[in-house]
């Protein structure tokens, strides 16, 4: 097996041995190297050999003597070394399978790749690691890993992920907490499959693995407007909301009093839904489960608030934050929308002159089942927006864009947008503080 190289670092010591661009690694220290882990396993030694092959053929066995976990300055054509891996379930809950036709092809690859839970925080099923794969993990002690649990019922799992084997693949778990793994879980919940008791059930179970298991969230199904042929997926009422609530709240107690930690939390769309009050802060233990929407309002308002406090303590100083009179205005998810319009409210009641306009923009193209922004397409912003009072500048969320890049999920760009609605863009990050910066800064 041997890996691209696609670039070396500048000064590094790859550079001062002349690998190049365009040579394969073959071995470090007469180990074959699979992939990334691998890789990182052995370039930690003081003293490793490094087998090259150049361009032309040439091979060349290369002695390196560097400081421990010095990095030598190689980067490879594909940051996992080899091909990713793609997910052979047929989940009855799978948001890829209600996508409609005809978008970007990266948008359908349905990953289930152990690694990139490590590299980036992605959630795995663990039906699709090998003995080879849970031995490497352990070998490396790699944590943390991210499951998706869904359930703890193996009939039931097998049920949900349409895998005979995804209920076996659970015992995966049991060798992970005997070697101290650190893991995160995921339950996706589905009305009238693992809700109600199947969900107490799975809590119970899961809390056998703490602490190693530090958390699990806990969030409800997307369900788009394309899912002919699929599950019958039913959403979540107001009801079922504060029943989903009243189990997770309950076994937070009991978690917290044995443990010390919460351990089970439900996205922030069950309290919108249930229309209850966010936890405190305290609750989310540090938030560790920020990626499945678990305390992102939360912290997003804790930081506004702090970032506001500044303001107001300047104010009470004699130092009025003043601007010449001005309009702007900000679009997100419906989700979001009434936070972000509380928080732009009282912006406008400590900022003299700034009159700030808050739009919720609806999912027409997945359907308004789906409220949150990370999933508005270019078309509706624009759509939605078209006819609308924007000011001199609109605002909006980094999470709309894919990253690193200005493009909309449906590839609209944003000076197509910036064309299209004749306004100029500012893109917000995802913390309170840059809420509060980006529009001191206009």
């Amino acid at each position: 097996m041997k890996h691209l190289i696609k670039e070396v670092v500048p000064g590094s010591i790859a550079e001062e041995l002349e690998i190049e661009s365009g040579d394969y690694l073959l071995a470090i220290n007469n180990q074959e190297i699979e992939d990334i882990f691998d890789y990182q396993y052995y370039v930690e030694d003081t003293y490793i050999e490094i087998l090259i092959e150049k361009s032309d053929g040439e091979q060349w066995i290369l002695e390196v003597d560097k400081e421990e976990d010095e990095d030598i300055g190689i980067v490879f054509d594909n940051g996992l070394m080899d091909d990713y891996r793609s997910c052979h379930n047929k989940c009855i809950f799978c948001f890829i399978d209600q996508m409609p036709k005809g978008m970007r092809e990266t948008l359908y690859f349905k990953d289930d790749d152990s690694r990139l839970s490590f590299l980036q925080g992605n959630y795995v099923t663990l039906t699709n690691m090998s003995e080879h794969d849970i031995e490497r993990i352990i070998k490396y002690h790699l944590s943390p890993i991210n499951i998706s649990f869904q359930t703890m019922n193996p009939d039931l799992r097998c049920k949900m992920l349409n895998n005979r084997f995804a209920g076996d693949a659970l015992k995966k778990v049991d060798r992970l907490f005997e070697t101290g793994i650190t893991m995160n879980g995921q339950i996706v919940l589905c009305k009238g499959v693992n809700d109600g008791d199947e969900l107490r059930f799975s809590i119970k179970e899961m809390m056998k693995y703490l602490p190693h298991l530090e958390s699990v969230s806990v969030v409800p199904v997307g369900l788009s407007k394309y899912r002919d042929g699929l599950y019958p997926l039913e959403p979540f009422t107001k009801a079922d909301a504060a029943e989903v609530l009243e189990i997770i709240h309950g076994f937070q107690k009991e978690a917290y009093e044995k443990h010390g930690t919460h351990f089970i939390h439900a996205s922030d769309e069950w309290y919108i839904l249930a229309d209850q009050e966010l936890p405190a802060e305290e609750t989310y233990d540090g938030y560790l489960q920020l990626e499945n929407g678990v305390g992102m309002i939360r912290l997003l308002l804790e930081e506004f608030q702090d970032a506001v406090n500044g303001l107001k303590k300047n104010a009470a100083a004699g130092n009025v934050v003043s601007r010449n009179a001005r309009t702007i205005s900000m679009a997100t998810g419906k989700l979001a929308y009434p936070y972000i319009k509380q928080m732009a409210e009282e912006l406008m009641t400590i900022i003299s002159g700034l009159q700030i306009e808050v739009y919720a923009i609806r999912n027409d193209f997945f359907g308004e089942m789906i409220t949150v922004s990370g999933l508005l397409t270019g078309r509706d912003i624009i759509g939605q927006l078209k006819d609308k009072p924007l000011g001199e500048r609109l605002l909006l969320p980094q999470n709309m864009l894919r990253s690193g890049e200005e493009v909309f999920l449906d590839d609209v760009t944003l000076a197509e947008m910036e064309k299209a609605l004749q306004v100029p863009i500012d893109i917000v990050k995802s913390s309170g503080y840059d809420f509060v910066n980006t529009i001191l800064k206009l």
